[in-house]
């Protein structure tokens, strides 16, 4: 099967049958090489003594989302073939032939062959990485160790190495035909040039989030997602490098400000993802929050990447509208109204609660409708708080997360209002700063929006 080369180019076929899981394993085998690199994960903890079994796990369970993608790639026939081969081989074959068909292999001199390569190495890697989680504690040169055979695997496959080129232009290109009609249209060929790999790395990055799965429960698919946000902060710092290549090169002044403000906007919303959302998340494996914290970091990255993409496009064709060019899209002015509502309904919650403060059961039943409600703006509205107001929302949140019905039903109530009317100022505060902002222009908040939000939940 391997030594026989047929007339029929079967990997060519399969690119126009599965293009979207070749781009998958581009990405894929990209963010693999990332994530061994110890920098771009999120842990606080000391490297000295730190056990990477959590870690370790998440990259077996994306080296599995790799081999499912292979094998729906690869066809029945040639799958069936290829293990009759490792049977053959291990039972039957003599050193001289196994040497033969190694040396075959290893060659590359066709695209299958690199498949089957890459396919081949991953399944020995797979079965190295899980008797390695068996013993439960995985040091930092073990997993360096493991990293390093992975991207030697990945680098030295001649056809699917995803660094040969650093922009291929099979998966990396401008993939909105507004924006393309825009650099199209631009004169200074030295701007289109630049503009153009702005674009190209911003319509990367929306590839790459493309992949991560937010509606899932299943250990393999979020874990693979992880590894597709940690390999985003890498390709960030690859993006705002290639701003700062083209604000040497850009001559007009506005176009340089607007660069150096989108390249400032990546600087703060990274901070939020790795280092407050995405921050020891291998160490909180309840299911539901580590969904949610995938999610955010998700609505987060996505969010600012299209806002940059459409401010750019903007700046060329002024009347462009973002949900011409992105179907979820919303506008800063929409955002900031909705965040301005749900901390007016929030608010209104904690009034409440005030309220009923004399009555053990009523307070009971407006502090759970709260904690349900407190669900809702943790799943939709963290995303859209603005970095130096997070840390005060989530602080509160875990502490009130903490509280049970006995305690709200206990002496120690009174002692926790005190600290729920230090988050009552706090919100008030936010409300005036939010209500300041330029694009809500002095609009009133949605009051009909804020009944109906509260009733959900009371």
């Amino acid at each position: 099967m391997l030594q026989e080369e047929r007339k029929e180019d079967w990997v060519t076929r399969s690119k126009q049958e599965n293009n979207n899981l070749f781009s998958e394993l581009d990405v894929l085998l990209r963010a693999l090489d990332r994530y061994f690199n110890v920098e771009n994960l999120t842990f606080s903890e000391n490297i000295t003594g730190k056990n990477f079994y959590e870690e370790l796990f998440t990259a077996r369970d994306t080296i599995m989302r790799v081999l499912s993608v292979l094998e729906v790639i690869i066809p029945e026939s040639r799958k069936n073939a290829y293990w009759f081969q490792k049977y053959t081989e291990t039972k039957y074959l003599s050193a001289r032939k196994i040497d033969a068909f190694r040396e075959d292999l290893y060659r590359q001199d066709t695209r299958e062959k690199g498949l089957y390569l890459l396919y081949d190495s991953f399944i020995n890697i797979r079965g190295l990485i899980t008797d390695l989680l068996r013993s439960g504690n995985i040091s930092y040169l073990g997993f360096t160790n493991v990293g390093h055979l992975i991207s030697k695997a990945i680098r030295e496959n001649v056809f699917f190495n995803p660094f040969i080129k650093e922009l291929n232009p099979e998966f990396d290109r401008i993939s909105n035909a507004a924006i393309s009609g825009i650099v199209k249209s631009m004169t200074d060929r030295e701007e289109k040039k630049q503009i153009s790999v702005i674009f190209i790395y911003l319509f990367r990055l929306l590839r790459v989030l493309g992949f991560v799965e937010i509606a899932t429960q299943r250990s393999v698919s979020l874990h693979s997602s992880l590894m597709l946000l940690i390999l985003l902060r890498s390709e960030i710092n690859t993006f705002r490098n290639s701003v700062e290549k083209a604000l040497k090169k850009i001559k007009d002044n506005e176009l340089q400000g607007l660069l150096q403000s989108l390249s400032y906007q990546f600087a703060i919303e990274t901070k939020r993802v790795y280092l407050q959302e995405l921050r020891d998340i291998n160490r909180k494996k309840n299911a539901i929050h580590f969904r949610g914290k995938i999610e955010n970091s998700h609505g987060i990255l996505k969010n600012l990447v299209e806002h940059s993409i459409v401010q750019i496009a903007q700046f060329y064709s002024p009347e462009i509208k973002g949900e011409n060019i992105f179907q979820s899209f919303m506008t800063r002015k929409e955002q900031s109204r909705r965040v301005r509502e749900d901390i007016y309904a929030l608010h209104k919650f904690i009034t409440l609660l005030e309220k009923k403060s004399g009555k053990p059961q009523d307070r009971v039943k407006v502090f759970e409708s709260l904690k349900s409600y407190m669900l809702y703006f943790e799943s939709f509205t963290f995303r859209l708080l603005r970095y130096d107001d997070y840390e005060e929302f989530i602080l509160f949140f875990n502490e009130l997360n903490s509280v049970t019905t006995e305690m709200i039903l206990g002496p120690g109530f009174h002692a926790f209002m005190e600290k729920v009317m230090h988050l009552k100022i706090f919100l008030e505060t936010t409300l005036r700063q939010i209500g300041n902002r330029s694009e809500l222009g002095g609009t009133d908040v949605d009051m009909d929006r804020v009944k109906d939000l509260i009733n959900q939940y009371l």
